[in-house]
């Protein structure tokens, strides 16, 4: 199957339409491109749910709070097209920066709180970059279903709550997180690790893991912190941005924990920011 290259706003709202008027459902799957495995189950996904699948590939330059960052992202798009198309696409949204952004934005989507902590501290403006790019690409192509990964666990709960307050008829679907054989969370940014920080990556999930063990055992957010941070104080490049408990309703650090927890983290290798995450439950605490 070929998915079809989409460039312009007027031009995706026709294709969606034309499929509107034959009865057809139409599912979104937001991107930045270098697609992977990851995005090719959130694609997978929407095409099982859904008549029509857009796969939206844009690098977003209002939620790159570093300008170094936003050029070093990978931007693969040829590639990124007959990658949707195998996985069962009808169209590639892939607009330029000037057709998303034709004038300087003005209006902006902000999710206070979800977004403050964690990322947002460390990532000035990115959740409002996040979910303004997402209000725009909803409002164009109008979906019946939007699919993000759990792996960003944190840009989940703020589009979900964004979704929500506004009234947007949309469903959003969260897809689990896809890992490599070792463990490591895909992600479009584990292109640009050198060989040896790629094979110490692994050590992130299994520092999610005993923090996890940790809960499980009935210990405090405290323990748990320190059994994941032991794990990353292995090797001395891991630079921690944060390692922390979470309540993943309200994304902020749990106190105690009386049900389930999302543990987060954000850690640089090699000068690569890597994020994930796992939710654990466990018994009431003291």
């Amino acid at each position: 199957m070929k998915a079809e290259r989409v460039e312009t706003v007027a031009a995706i709202r026709a294709r969606v339409a034309r499929a509107r008027g034959r009865g057809k459902t139409v599912a979104l799957v937001p991107t930045m491109g270098a697609l992977h495995t990851g995005h090719g189950e959130l694609i997978r996904r929407a095409r099982s749910e859904a008549d029509f699948v857009v796969v939206s590939v844009f690098v977003n330059p209002i939620q790159f709070n570093s300008a170094e960052d936003f050029e070093l992202y990978p931007r693969t798009l040829e590639t990124d097209i007959d990658f949707c198309g195998r996985f069962g696409a009808d169209a590639v949204f892939a607009p330029s920066a000037r057709e998303m952004y034709p004038e300087p934005q003005l209006a902006f989507v902000e999710v206070s709180s979800l977004g403050d902590s964690f990322c947002g501290e460390f990532r000035p403006g990115h959740f409002r970059g996040v979910a303004t790019v997402v209000a725009k690409l909803l409002n164009i192509v109008q979906p019946d279903r939007a699919y993000f990964g759990e792996k960003d666990a944190q840009q989940l709960a703020v589009i979900r709550r964004m979704v929500a307050d506004l009234n947007l008829p949309i469903a959003i679907i969260p897809v689990a997180t896809v890992r490599e054989p070792d463990g490591l969370a895909m992600s479009s940014r584990n292109a640009r690790l050198k060989p040896e920080d790629r094979a110490a990556a692994p050590l992130i999930y299994e520092a999610l893991q005993a923090a996890a063990r940790a809960v499980a055992e009935g210990g405090a957010p405290e323990k748990a912190k320190r059994a994941g941070m032991e794990v990353l104080a292995r090797d001395p490049r891991f630079q921690v941005e944060y390692f922390e408990c979470a309540d993943p309703a309200t994304m902020k650090i749990a106190e105690r924990i009386s049900g389930p927890v999302l543990i987060l983290a954000a850690v640089w290798l090699g000068g690569v920011r890597l994020i994930d995450n796992i939710l654990c439950g466990q018994h009431r605490s003291n």
